[in-house]
């Protein structure tokens, strides 16, 4: 099978890029498969602190499902939903280096990542109404979560998508560069995360996820009870200590 997403790694930071730009990185089964099987791995990997997804070439991130392999019968997605990651609750930081535009499915990967650096000439867009179809790899439940309601709407209801300049203005991205700056920035971004201990990274991504839709109430009972977690670990006291001995934490805790 050929390589529908090649790995590399950066130290503690595992990159994955979509690799069909023959086909504008569009989503099959192949690809689907093998990116929820690299999620997998990394997410049992103790030496994987962070992922960065990224796609070759420069004119798109992904033009979304491959419609003609679909066509044929092919629906690509795993258990874990749409293109192996839609429905997935991944632990560790993940980082979209969007080096072009992202439609349909492919923003919905976009959607499924935690950060998101972009290229200045990248749009965004979930048109599946104008197809007669609705966005059903998770775009109609994260963007509202992410931007405005309003903007949301908006994006769904007329299938027009929106420039990177915008998207970074309601927040759906952290950055806008030009093409060739985008991966190094999004890998300097998982470089920082990085530098911090990894089990306090994780916990802290977790709480604030699952502390959105709850009342406050509930939510303070779940951070009460991840900070006495966390403080009960080694790498408290290695964070204390380095900082008091003037030296670079030697982070243990995975």
């Amino acid at each position: 099978m050929a390589d529908e997403v090649v790995r590399t790694r950066d130290g503690h930071v595992e990159v994955l890029t979509l690799n069909r730009p023959e086909a504008r990185n569009a989503i099959n089964l192949a690809l689907a498969q093998q990116l929820g099987h690299a999620l997998d791995e990394c997410t049992v990997d103790d030496e994987v602190w962070a992922v960065v997804i990224t796609a070759a070439g420069d004119k798109a991130f992904s033009a979304g499902m491959d419609l003609k392999a679909f066509a044929q019968g092919e629906f690509p997605a795993t258990e874990q939903g749409f293109a192996g990651i839609a429905e997935r609750h991944f632990p560790k930081p993940l980082i979209c280096a969007a080096n072009g535009s992202a439609y349909a499915g492919g923003f919905e990967v976009v959607l499924s990542c935690d950060l998101v650096v972009a290229a200045d000439h990248a749009v965004f867009g979930i048109p599946e109404v104008s197809r007669g179809l609705i966005a059903g790899g998770g775009g109609l439940i994260r963007l509202a979560r992410r931007i405005p309601r309003a903007v949301a709407l908006e994006m769904a209801l007329t299938g027009e998508p929106i420039s990177a300049a915008r998207a970074f203005e309601v927040g759906l991205v952290n950055a806008v560069l030009p093409s060739d700056e985008v991966l190094p920035h999004a890998l300097a971004l998982a470089q920082r995360i990085c530098a911090n201990a990894p089990s306090a990274v994780r916990r802290s991504k977790s709480l604030m996820i699952e502390s959105m839709d709850l009342d406050e109430a509930t939510a303070w009972s779940l951070n009460n009870a991840a900070f006495a977690e966390i403080a009960a670990g080694p790498d408290a006291l290695e964070g204390a200590v380095a900082f008091a001995e003037k030296r670079p934490p030697v982070w243990q805790g995975r």
